[in-house]
C-alpha cells in the first residue's frame, strides 16, 4: 500500500464517520443536526448567493435613479435593488431574517416567493410575516417541528393570566390560547384527532393560575372527572348542565351589578376608575375569571323525545347568552365537538358565530371544516382537510380576522394533567353560586369496587 492510498484512507474514514453521524442526527435528532450543521449551512447559503437567489425568485426591482447615475459615472453595470437584510437571529428550530423591502415591493411578493426561497436555501419551510409597512420577517424553519413537538422552556415564562401555551406552530413559534383576546373558542375534530389533548394542554396551563375551571362533560364525566380537584363545578349529564349554566347566568348578573356599583354616578369617580368589565375593578373586589369547558356540544343539543326539547331550548339559550354577554363578566367558553352545524337544531348557528377562536383537527368531511374555518380562510379549510390520521393533535387554528396557522399540541397523559390538578387543588376558587356543582374528590382509599357486569362470569387466571 503506497503512501497516497494510506493518506486517503486516513482522511476518508473520519469523513465517512462524520457523514454517517450527520445523517443519523438529521433523521433522529433534528434539533442537534440543525444547531451543529443545518444552521451554519443555511446562513452560508443566504449570505453567499443572496443577490442571485433574490433575482431568480423575482424579488428585485430596477435600481433607483441615483444608483443608476452613480453606476453610469463609474462605467459599472447598475445592479438591481434587492430587499436589505436588517438582522438575522438563530433559534433552536430555525432562523429569523428581518428584511427591508426594496422600493415598490410589498409583503405579498415575499409570500408568493416563499416556496422558491425554501428550495433555494434547502430548508424545511419559509414563513413570511409583516412587522410594519416595508419590513418583513422571514421565519426559516430548519426541520419539521410538528413531527415531534417539544415546547420551549421559555413558553411558560411568556404566558400570563388567561394566556397559556397549548401548541407549537409550523413556523417554530408557540401558539397561545389567550382568553382576554378571544373570549370564546370552538374546537372541532373527529374521534382520535386530538381534541382531548388540546383540552388537557389548556387545563395544564390554567391549573396554576387564579382562574375557576368549570366542566360540562355529558359522557358521565369520564373525560373531566380526573381533573376534579381543580374544578370549581362539574356537570355530567344534561340535567346538571342546565342547572350549572343557569347558575352561571346568575353569577354573570351578580358581576354586572358589582361593576355598576363601582361605576358610580358620572363625575363622582375618577375617569380612570370608570369601567365596563371586571378588569377595571379594584383588585380586592375583582371576581375570579371563569373558564367553562364543554366536552361535547352535541350532547347538549340532541334530544331523545319530545319532552326533552324544552330542556334543550333552555340549554341552548343559556349558552348563547353566556357567549354574547359574559365576556365583560370574566366568563369564557371553550366548546368542543365532532361537528357543529345547523343540523344540531335551533340556535346552533347563532352560538357558533359567537365563538371567535377556531381550532379544527382532522375531520370526517369537508363540511365540518367549513363550519369551523369557512369564515376564516378558504386556504385554512383546505389545510384542515389534509391532516393525516397518523398525526393526532395536528390542527388548523385561526380566528375571524382571517389569520390562521398549523399547530400541534404536545402529548400529555391523562395522569400527568390529573396530577397537576391535584398539585394546584388549593388554588381552586369557591364560587357560592356554583357550590352545588362542586365535584366530590374521591381518594383512592375510598374508591368503591367496580360492580360486576351482568351476564359475565369471572374467569380465574391462576394455575
Amino acid at each position: 500500500m503506497d503512501a497516497l492510498t494510506t493518506t486517503l484512507l486516513e482522511l476518508g474514514a473520519p469523513a465517512s464517520v462524520l457523514g454517517s453521524g450527520a445523517l443519523y442526527a438529521k433523521a433522529k435528532m433534528p434539533r442537534t443536526y440543525w444547531a451543529t450543521v443545518g444552521l451554519p449551512l443555511a446562513i452560508h447559503r443566504i449570505r453567499h448567493d443572496y443577490t442571485v437567489v433574490m433575482e431568480a425568485c423575482g424579488l428585485t426591482v430596477e435600481p433607483s435613479f441615483w444608483r443608476a447615475m452613480a453606476s453610469s459615472a463609474t462605467n459599472q453595470p447598475a445592479k438591481p435593488a434587492t430587499p436589505t437584510i436588517r438582522s438575522m437571529k438563530a433559534s433552536s428550530t430555525g432562523l429569523r431574517v428581518r428584511l427591508r423591502l426594496a422600493r415598490g415591493q410589498q409583503t405579498e411578493d415575499m409570500v408568493n416567493a416563499a416556496e422558491r426561497l425554501r428550495h433555494a436555501w434547502e430548508v424545511h419551510a419559509v414563513h413570511v410575516s409583516e412587522v410594519k409597512p416595508g419590513v418583513v420577517d422571514l421565519r426559516i424553519v430548519g426541520f419539521d417541528v410538528l413531527r415531534n413537538v417539544r415546547m420551549p422552556r421559555r413558553a411558560a415564562a411568556k404566558s400570563g393570566l388567561l394566556r397559556v401555551p397549548v401548541a407549537m406552530r409550523a413556523d417554530g413559534t408557540v401558539h397561545y390560547r389567550d382568553y382576554r383576546q378571544a373570549p370564546n373558542g370552538l374546537d372541532l375534530g373527529a374521534n382520535q384527532s386530538g381534541k382531548s389533548m388540546y383540552t388537557r394542554n389548556l387545563i395544564h396551563g390554567l391549573a396554576p393560575q387564579p382562574v375557576a375551571l368549570v366542566g360540562i362533560d355529558c359522557k358521565r364525566g369520564v373525560e373531566q372527572r380526573p381533573f376534579a380537584p381543580r374544578l370549581s363545578a362539574l356537570a355530567t349529564d344534561q340535567g346538571e348542565a342546565l342547572g350549572l349554566l343557569l347558575a352561571l347566568l346568575v353569577e354573570m348578573d351578580d358581576r354586572y351589578d358589582l361593576i355598576r356599583a363601582y361605576q358610580g354616578v358620572p363625575g363622582s369617580v375618577a375617569a380612570e376608575d370608570v369601567t365596563a368589565d371586571i378588569w377595571g375593578l379594584p383588585e380586592r373586589v375583582r371576581p375570579v375569571p371563569i373558564v367553562v369547558l364543554v366536552d361535547e356540544i352535541a350532547e347538549l343539543f340532541l334530544v331523545a323525545s319530545k319532552a326533552d326539547e324544552e330542556r334543550r331550548n333552555h340549554l341552548v339559550t343559556a349558552l348563547i347568552r353566556l357567549a354574547q354577554l359574559a365576556r365583560a363578566a370574566g366568563i369564557y367558553l371553550e366548546i368542543a365537538g365532532q361537528r357543529f352545524g345547523s343540523e344540531l337544531g335551533k340556535g346552533a348557528t347563532l352560538l357558533r358565530s359567537q365563538l371567535t377562536n377556531r381550532t379544527v383537527h382532522r375531520v370526517n368531511d369537508v363540511e365540518t371544516a367549513r363550519m369551523g374555518l369557512g369564515d376564516v380562510s378558504d386556504t385554512a379549510v383546505a389545510a384542515s382537510t389534509r391532516i393525516s390520521p397518523d398525526m393526532p393533535g395536528l390542527a388548523v387554528a385561526g380566528d375571524t380576522s382571517g389569520l390562521w396557522s398549523e399547530i400541534r399540541t404536545p402529548y400529555r397523559s391523562l395522569n400527568e394533567v390529573a396530577e397537576r390538578c391535584a398539585e394546584f387543588a388549593h388554588l381552586t376558587p369557591v364560587i357560592d353560586r356554583l357550590a352545588a356543582f362542586r365535584p366530590q374528590v374521591v381518594t383512592p382509599a375510598n374508591v368503591p369496587p367496580s360492580p360486576a357486569t351482568p351476564g359475565l362470569v369471572p374467569v380465574s387466571l391462576g394455575k
